[in-house]
């Protein structure tokens, strides 16, 4: 595997939490609960069984056991969903992109159904960068304007305009994307 480009190496080194210990401002788990802050940078793809149903209004866009987590330090995870249990039909394609220093390039997804659109509500990675290639059949969705559940359990967006992270009760904060968070 080629070592990335030295600005890709730049951008993964300015990360300061990586994992390793937990910063004096994160929450206490609960028991049953994981911090946030033990998720690793690099970020880990966990494969997760569990069920996912993405729903836009009465449309069901998507439901997977299929699911793979992104899980990283200060986010709470990304389910990304393989396009095979998505209802591809409904997404897109939508102006704009991103680069991820981890994953690659970001494309943008929107949802259409007759005369109702919601812009920029998905993303994927289709050549994802090296260790990220699980991704790369996969979509995931900002759950902001969306009904998303994880084995029944309502999903709360991930705070902030930018970051597409699922918010569940198993997890322990504070979450990357909310005032104050730039830094972390």
């Amino acid at each position: 595997m080629a070592e990335p480009p030295e600005w890709i190496r730049a951008a993964r080194e300015q990360w300061h939490w990586r994992g390793h210990a937990r910063p004096p401002f994160a929450d206490e788990p609960a028991p049953g609960q994981t911090s946030v802050w033990d998720f690793p940078r690099p970020p880990q793809l966990a494969p997760d069984t569990r069920e996912v149903i993405v729903r836009w209004g009465g449309l069901e866009v998507a439901r997977t056991r299929r699911a793979v987590r992104v899980l990283e330090t200060g986010h709470p995870p990304s389910f990304y969903l393989p396009w095979a249990d998505v209802a591809r039909h409904l997404l897109q394609p939508a102006q704009g992109g991103s680069f991820c220093e981890w994953k690659g390039p970001a494309r943008y997804w929107s949802l259409v159904h007759g005369d109702q659109s919601l812009t920029n509500v998905a993303w994927s990675y289709p050549e994802p960068l090296a260790s990220a290639e699980a991704l790369a059949d996969c979509v995931a969705f900002y759950p902001t304007d969306l009904s998303c559940t994880v084995d029944g359990q309502p999903v709360m967006p991930q705070p902030g305009g930018f970051y597409g992270g699922w918010i569940t009760p198993e997890l322990a904060g504070p979450f990357k994307g909310g005032p104050g968070s730039g830094g972390w």
